[in-house]
């Protein structure tokens, strides 16, 4: 077949009526255009719905590696290191729970201001006022405010004030003045009488938080 009678196929073919059930009687130019044209178009929708969809897919794959590698860093680290963090915490919870008994109950405080009264009695003072007011609720305890009024040298205070260090149980000191009450029969400033009111506070775990 020559060149030229192939491609007159191309004016025999009645493209404005084509049988479709026929297809065979189409000229063979006809019939390798209309195949390679139903090949174009598999390829194109292949790639469409196939490969595109896949290379989309791996673009933002691709964008999660990096937060993927610092998640796994992030995780190797905390499993080599997950027996020193069972340590810190068994030494965490160990620290928390000497310092919570450190912290009175409502049942304690009596024995507390006792605490507080020998405290001062045998640094060789004279308790005039130890005097608990109402308490103060904070955001994971529970703070009481102690008023003491104490008479006695500088010395005398100062043993009191390190001594209140050692007491059982936790108890800062706040807001403290000291005033003279009389020098006239003192033989020097050091030995005249003082008296010393000074602000205690002890606290409470919020237990039922």
């Amino acid at each position: 077949m020559s060149a030229k009678s192939f491609f007159e196929g191309f004016k025999e073919f009645d493209y404005e009526n084509p049988d479709f059930n026929n297809i065979g009687s189409w000229p063979l130019v006809v019939r390798m255009t209309a195949l390679l044209l139903v090949a174009v178009l598999i390829v194109f929708g292949f790639y469409w719905f196939a490969v595109k969809g896949s290379q989309e897919r791996f673009v933002r794959e691709q964008g999660k590696e990096q937060g993927l590698k610092e998640q796994y860093r992030t995780k190797s680290f905390r499993v080599a290191n997950l027996d020193a963090f069972k340590e810190q915490l068994a030494e965490m919870e160990e620290t928390f729970g000497a310092l919570l008994s450190q912290l009175p109950d409502e049942t304690e405080m009596p024995g507390l201001l006792d605490d507080i009264s020998t405290t001062g009695t045998q640094s060789g003072l004279e308790i005039d006022k130890i005097t608990p007011r109402g308490e103060q609720v904070k955001e994971f305890y529970i703070e009481t405010p102690i008023d003491i009024t104490v008479r006695g040298s500088y010395h005398e205070m100062g043993n009191f004030v390190s001594a209140m260090a050692a007491i059982p149980r936790i108890v800062t000191l706040h807001d403290f003045s000291i005033t003279t009450l009389s020098r006239s029969s003192a033989s020097d400033e050091a030995a005249a009488p003082l008296t010393m009111q000074i602000s205690a506070k002890t606290y409470r775990y919020k237990a039922e938080d």
